[in-house]
């Protein structure tokens, strides 16, 4: 499952605007807002140094925080954040408002398991064909990542998001087809035989 929660202290911004922004900066804080959960949108400033450490610590786009403002606790998800291009320091935070019946769209990476067990043990080359999935899910239940189990698959299998174990409430956005994750190859063989496979709609 996601990472443990954390909590991150934040006080409530009176102005907004550019030059506010940079006076912030200039005092180790980073503008940021919550919305969502059908209530007003609150402008906040936190600390550089904090987000910039959860940042660097992956699963910030998937982890659910505890935001203390000024007392009031809320619990949201990061939807999106801007890094500054040149020194690498995060200017800006939007979280998400959720709670326990709040559905999210998230990317989830994909990890392999069990190689040695499969095709690509007597040499057949693991093609990952999706590296992350989008998933719908339930805020406080947001998968780290999915595994998929490659013991058995043979070379010149596909292996299909149906053959993947998810977690209770975890559906693929993509909900019309069984689409592909990874294929096992023959050494050398023509990957771009595989892809064109996975673009052929199905028959009937």
């Amino acid at each position: 499952m996601s990472q443990a929660s954390y909590e991150l202290k934040a006080e409530a911004r009176e102005r907004v605007g550019k030059g506010s922004a940079r006076e912030l900066r200039r005092n180790g804080l980073i503008p940021a807002v919550i919305y969502g959960d059908k209530q007003a949108p609150i402008a906040i400033a936190l600390s550089t140094n904090e987000v910039t450490k959860r940042i660097h610590a992956g699963g910030f786009m998937t982890t659910i925080a505890t935001i203390d403002v000024d007392g009031n606790k809320i619990q949201v998800l990061p939807k999106d954040y801007q890094l500054d291009p040149v020194r690498d320091f995060t200017m800006h935070v939007d979280f998400l408002r959720v709670s326990e019946n709040t559905a999210v769209t998230v990317d989830v990476p994909v990890h392999f398991i069990n190689e040695e067990k499969s095709g690509v043990k007597i040499g057949g080359v693991l093609n990952i064909v999706r590296h992350t999935v989008e998933f719908n899910c339930p805020a406080n239940a947001i998968p780290d990542s999915i595994t998929v189990d490659l013991a058995g698959f043979k070379i010149g299998d596909s292996i299909h998001i149906s053959s993947v174990t998810l977690p209770k409430g975890v559906k693929p956005v993509i909900a019309d087809r069984d689409f592909t994750i990874a294929t096992i190859v023959a050494p050398a063989a023509g990957v771009e035989e595989e892809e064109q496979q996975e673009e052929t709609p199905a028959s009937e």
